[in-house]
């Protein structure tokens, strides 16, 4: 049995962070030299990406709006703060359920799935952890039923939906009737820090927060018809970047290496990568690429010599929602499902990046429903409504 992707459903903050403002507030910090402002600048500027969002009222023009007890990151005076690693931790205890319910909400919403009928939870976040979990807040948040299996992917970085995507899959491949809620939430802005480091300028400039979630089973009753197939997944780690992106707990909060040399190395190895996971396949017509950066994208681009249209979907959503780790590929995937441009039969290729250098891959089919299905799903939810 095939397993699909019935629906998709994202969330973000509602602070919203326009680029220039965020370049501005740290080209503005004390202590900085004139080489640093003019870094912040130009790397800010070359992101291509216009907004974004952030759990972290105080970065946006609704600074007065800071939760009750949750730590300051900015000071009167627009400094940045550096809050310990377990305050920070404590706000992502505070906000982040919530946003992972508004995501699955939305997906179960869209897929016309009733809460009930979920069997399994796969949560994924590395920017924050807890236990009892986000899975269990989704099991008791939802009213799902205490019976469903929960499983939970930590720490794998930007790459990790995909992986949850293949745990999904696996799972209502082999369990007929199993209906998986996948569930990815990022607060990446929690770990952000003053430094004239370039590494931490370039994760200061692209990431941001969000969560997104997927409904998918094998039994072709549950939900609207239509969706995403996932036909096969791999994996497989470059010969090199072992140290190039790198994800570890500090005192004041996660750090992140991410040098300049991941682009490069991605953009050496990704037909590589490519070519073994297609093996005889067809190049695929259309491609959800995590975009890690512009410059990731860019060399993705290059190095499969794809046309400029291929990552449009990537590309759109950097822009208008920053890289939001390990959601930011579902809000792709949530973009294309919205696209009539993307027809029926049509093969999807899924890439994401993570630490190692990790690349995940994963291939779809777009299916859509026929008009007698379409007409007799709403003929059905009219009558349970």
């Amino acid at each position: 049995m095939t397993a699909r992707i019935v629906s998709i459903g994202t969330a973000v903050p509602r602070t919203e962070l326009r680029q220039e403002d965020v370049r501005d507030l740290f080209a503005a910090q004390e202590g900085l030299d004139r080489l640093t402002r003019r870094r912040i600048q130009a790397v800010f500027d070359a992101a291509d990406i216009r907004r974004r969002h952030t759990v972290l009222a105080e970065l946006g023009a609704d600074a007065a709006d800071r939760m009750p007890g949750a730590p300051a990151f900015v000071d009167a005076g627009r400094g940045i703060l550096s809050p310990s690693t377990g305050e920070r931790n404590d706000l992502f205890i505070a906000v982040a359920p919530d946003l992972a319910a508004d995501a699955a909400r939305t997906a179960l919403a869209e897929g016309a799935v009733d809460a009930a009928a979920v069997t399994h939870v796969v949560t994924v976040s590395c920017t924050g952890m807890f236990a009892p979990g986000l899975d269990h807040r989704l099991v008791r948040d939802l009213g799902l039923s205490p019976t469903v299996e929960r499983c939970h992917l930590g720490f794998i970085g930007c790459a990790a939906a995909l992986p949850a995507l293949r745990v999904a899959s696996a799972l209502a491949a082999t369990r007929p009737g199993a209906v998986v809620l996948v569930v990815c939430l990022e607060l990446c802005s929690l770990h952000l820090r003053r430094s004239s480091d370039p590494q931490q300028i370039v994760a200061a400039s692209v990431f941001a927060d969000g969560a997104a979630a997927a409904v998918v089973t094998s039994d072709e009753a549950t939900g609207r018809p239509g969706g995403f197939d996932l036909d096969r997944f791999g994996s497989t780690l470059t010969s090199e970047g072992e140290t190039d992106m790198v994800w570890t707990i500090g005192d004041h909060g996660f750090e992140m290496v991410l040098s300049a040399e991941v682009p490069r190395i991605i953009g050496r190895e990704i037909r590589g990568a490519v070519g073994r996971f297609l093996g005889d396949d067809a190049v695929p017509e259309v491609w959800a690429v995590h975009p890690g950066g512009r410059s990731v994208l860019d060399r993705v681009e290059s190095g499969l010599e794809l046309p400029p249209e291929a990552l449009a979907a990537s590309r759109g959503v950097l822009r208008n929602f920053g890289n939001m780790s390990s959601a930011t590929i579902l809000f792709i995937l949530a973009a294309l499902l919205r696209d009539d441009a993307v027809a029926a039969g049509a093969r999807v290729a899924g890439l994401a990046f993570g630490p190692g250098l990790t690349v995940e891959s994963a291939l779809l089919t777009r299916r859509r429903p026929d008009a007698r299905a379409e007409s007799d799903t709403r003929v059905a939810l009219a009558a349970s409504a």
